[in-house]
């Protein structure tokens, strides 16, 4: 193979991949809205009043112990929030049910157990207060 030939095959890749590398970490953490899931009581382990916080994550998910925090910590600060962290390791079937690619993913779910926000990776606290704001029946509180 001709030198020039294999040092822009290289070079493709190398661009290739680092244009996919910020493409994800751009996504990575940003809020989305739910697309009508409804997530069952009993895979949360109970639903909150107001709003539920339901984190998937696994055993060796590096970033799932600092999501938890605050996860906790928000839902501590609020009345009829809930913090549910389910771990996929143990419950791989939900996984596919909730469409879960990556740990931590978490989804920010109403009192009728409706998704109303997802956030895949580490979500920013702002947002995930942002999102629970937005919920109607936080407004009304």
């Amino acid at each position: 193979m001709d030198p020039i030939v294999a040092l822009s095959v290289a070079a493709a890749l190398l661009v290739g991949t680092l244009v996919v590398g910020f493409v994800w970490n751009a996504r990575d953490g940003r809020r989305r809205t739910g697309r009508g899931e409804v997530v069952d009581a009993a895979d949360a382990g109970g639903l909150g009043a107001r709003a539920t916080l339901v984190q998937f994550s696994t055993e060796l998910c590096a970033r799932c112990p600092q999501v938890r925090r605050m996860l906790g910590q928000v839902a501590g600060e609020l009345e009829g929030v809930l913090h549910a962290d389910v771990d996929l390791t143990h419950r791989t079937d939900l996984a596919s049910k909730y469409r879960v690619l990556q740990t931590p993913t978490t989804f920010i779910v109403d009192g009728t157990g409706t998704v109303r926000a997802r956030f895949n990776g580490v979500p920013r606290r702002a947002d995930v207060e942002e999102a629970l704001g937005a919920l109607p029946a936080l407004q009304e509180a």
